[in-house]
């Protein structure tokens, strides 16, 4: 829940203690339960109203696979890239490339090309 382990919360306690004070802490410790068990109470509505507006089909949706945690843009991304449905085709170039040549050159003992022009 929101990163908060028991020594976290243990912590936070020990701190309300010092800064509310016994005297106020037994009411905010109320107010806090209340606004917990009103949330608690408006998701529950809130779940009910879709299900009323929903009709039978709410029961047969998989929630967890609505879950946006699970989506991983990589992973997508990648599925992407390897269904594609069109084979690749891969270009061969015409002739000798640069780095067969420059190794046919040094075995034949010749000087590897030189251009002037580059930078």
């Amino acid at each position: 829940m929101f990163g908060l382990t028991f020594d976290k919360l243990l912590v936070i306690g020990v701190i309300a203690v010092f800064v509310l004070g016994p005297e106020r802490l037994p009411h905010y410790a109320a107010q806090l339960a209340r606004l917990v068990r009103n949330l608690r109470q408006m998701a529950d509505g809130a779940k009910d109203r879709l299900r009323d507006e929903m009709g039978p089909e709410f029961d047969d949706v998989d929630w967890k696979k609505l879950d946006p945690r699970q989506y991983d843009p990589r992973r997508i991304i990648r599925e992407a890239l390897i269904d594609d449905p069109k084979p690749v085709s891969v270009v061969r170039p015409v002739g000798e490339s640069a780095f067969v040549k420059r190794q046919r050159l040094a075995a034949e003992g010749a000087a590897a090309p030189f251009d002037n022009e580059a930078t």
